[in-house]
């Protein structure tokens, strides 16, 4: 009973992942608009900044009630400033293997299917994640109202220095 329990357990996981990453691009071409890119460059210039601890360009992007959810809780945009220029949390390299965009009037929502490699703690770490991002426009320019990290269960697919898949570390 046990065995057939798990199994349905991974049958249904196995057709979650399936079904989620089927909304990603690469699953079916699909044209992207200006607005779309627009929203895809920004998160990667985002991403870059990020890795940079470039808080005075992130501070702009940031919308003043931005909320940012990570593994061991959410806060506003003071504090994950505050994080990224102290070192709390140090978003060494985003390894993006798909993204979609849905834009909803005056808001965006990005999917990012990532492998993140960071420092926390003072601790190297590598997790999957589907990363979302919601972008309000205001004034004619784009900012960032959320960002949340969820936990994926694929394997990371990122290579470290020794051409190894990275080990995920808890």
């Amino acid at each position: 009973m046990k065995k057939v329990i798990i199994g349905m357990f991974l049958c249904i996981v196995s057709m979650q992942l399936c079904y989620a990453q089927a909304k990603l691009p690469g699953a079916a071409a699909t044209g992207i608009t200006k607005e779309e890119q627009e929203i895809l460059d920004l998160s990667k210039t985002k991403w870059t900044w990020m890795a940079d601890k470039n808080v005075d360009a992130l501070n702009g992007l940031f919308n003043e009630n931005c909320v940012f959810v990570h593994m061991g809780g959410s806060w506003g945009k003071t504090q994950e400033l505050n994080t990224i220029k102290g070192g709390f949390i140090w978003y060494k390299k985003a390894e993006v293997y798909g993204a979609a965009v849905n834009i909803f009037g005056n808001t965006a929502i990005l999917l990012n299917d990532i492998d993140l490699l960071a420092v926390v703690g003072g601790n190297e770490v590598t997790h999957a994640f589907m990363v979302t991002e919601v972008y309000l426009k205001e004034n004619g320019k784009w900012k960032m109202g959320s960002l949340t990290f969820s936990t994926l269960l694929r394997p990371v697919k990122m290579k470290g220095d020794n051409n190894q898949p990275a080990t995920p570390q808890h």
